[in-house]
């Protein structure tokens, strides 16, 4: 198995190009499912979240074609009603419910798969399919979905908003007979854009104000060309790595308007940027301060900002807490920044002022992070995407040589991450 090994203490520099949007592309992928025309995505990243949502979507009957950064996926008919091969690996197979429903009247989803960052519960999928008509059996692995005739809109309200629930709402609302209302839906950058690819497929949606979406249901989609947005999540990993190794990295075609948060607390522990037509330059410091976070839905500062952003708070003056309200058990992966000499504590208390899921139930969501501590390089093991990506900022940080085996889970999130490191000075190699 592939391995990194990536000496640290060298300062980033140079210019890292973001790819397309992992968590817009694959959800993309999926909506083609909705259509027996063409649909073709551009600027699709080449990593294996999208190669799993291909495979997926092939095996119930798409035909897809991959032409350098441009995909297109044409659906005449399912074959299939299962996904259970691929399914395992992610989460992705939940959202072929809504698609399969539409298109032949069932489906069977096994329970989802993922990175080992907590639970994935699907009530909220379920509650919201069987709002809308459908007939949902747990049975043996996963589940059973049916409908007679068409799905039905209704009025949705959903307990958090949830990503992923959105999208299934989304995929199941724009078929349906009737108007579709989900008050506190999700409106994360990519939820925006994949409402922009089904409006051109022909669906009538309208975004209102606050969390409200309204969805009418029409009776049929068509094919369309849609370009990805940029992947914010990508963007930040590289300006975590500018801020962590005190260098400079221009990451073009980064959002302003999809980093509001991510830039403030850049600006808050003392780092800077300059935002430009084509992307923003991130500056690092000679010295940050300890900074207080906390993690929520869009806008405010995303879960998988979290983990790289340590790394930069672990170099930090003073104390820094962060209060994880996304993700009950996120913080699994500071023991090993641990180990590597980083001094992070972790608090079933919420330490924050958002009101949280997750108090009062045993979860250690909470961190406090004192500062700086100098890092030393380690063995260390990727047991999902963001954290390993923590890992890599950590080594690119610490003193000596760190192994860093599991790096599969790096290249489901990140295109290219070997050439991107090597084009801005990082050492580092595979083996």
């Amino acid at each position: 198995m592939e391995k990194f090994l990536i000496t640290g203490g060298k300062p980033l520099k140079g210019t890292v190009k973001i790819s397309g949007a992992k968590n817009a592309a694959s959800k993309m992928i999926i909506a083609s499912l909705l259509t027996g025309d063409t649909v073709t995505l551009d600027n699709v990243p080449l990593q294996a979240e999208t190669d799993i949502a291909r495979e997926l979507v092939t095996m119930l009957g798409a035909t897809t074609t991959l032409d350098g950064h441009v995909l297109t996926l044409t659906t005449k008919s399912i074959s299939g009603k299962s996904v259970m091969d691929v399914t395992r690996k992610n989460r992705l197979a939940i959202l072929t419910l809504a698609p399969l429903l539409h298109r032949v009247g069932e489906a069977f989803v096994p329970m989802p798969g993922g990175d080992k960052i907590g639970p994935r519960p699907v009530n909220f999928h379920v509650d919201a399919l069987e709002a809308m008509g459908a007939v949902i059996e747990k049975v043996d692995g996963g589940f059973m979905a049916k409908v007679d005739g068409r799905l039905k809109g209704t009025r949705i309200e959903l307990p958090y908003p949830s990503v992923m629930t959105t999208e299934t709402i989304l995929l199941a609302a724009v078929l349906a007979e009737g108007r579709t209302v989900i008050k506190n839906a999700a409106i994360e950058p990519e939820i925006v854009d994949l409402i922009m690819l089904l409006q051109k497929m022909g669906a009538i949606i309208e975004m209102g104000a606050g969390r409200h979406i309204e969805i009418v249901g029409v009776e049929k989609l068509g094919g369309c060309y849609h370009k990805i947005l940029p992947d914010r999540m990508e963007a930040a990993s590289y300006a975590c790595m500018a801020l962590a190794t005190r260098g400079e990295i221009f990451v073009q075609g980064a959002k302003h308007r999809d980093m509001v948060t991510f830039l403030n607390a850049v600006r808050r522990v003392g780092g800077t940027y300059e935002v430009t037509n084509d992307g923003i330059i991130f500056r690092g410091a000679a010295t940050y301060n300890g900074i207080k976070l906390e993690t929520d839905t869009h806008p405010g500062f995303s879960t998988d900002w979290q983990q790289p952003f340590l790394v930069v708070l672990s170099q930090a003056e003073g104390t820094s807490v962060i209060h994880e309200t996304v993700m009950e058990e996120r913080f699994g992966y500071t023991k090993a920044l641990v180990d590597m000499g980083a001094d992070v504590t972790l608090f079933e208390n919420c330490l924050g002022e958002i009101p949280c899921r997750f108090r009062d139930k045993n979860y250690k969501h909470s961190a406090v992070v004192n500062g700086p501590t100098p890092l030393t390089a380690q063995p260390l093991v990727v047991t999902d995407i963001r954290a390993g990506l923590a890992y890599v900022v950590a080594a690119l940080v610490a003193t000596g040589t760190s192994e860093i085996t599991g790096i599969d889970h790096l290249e489901r999130g990140y295109e290219d991450l070997l050439g991107k490191l090597q084009s801005v000075g990082a050492d580092v190699t595979v083996v």
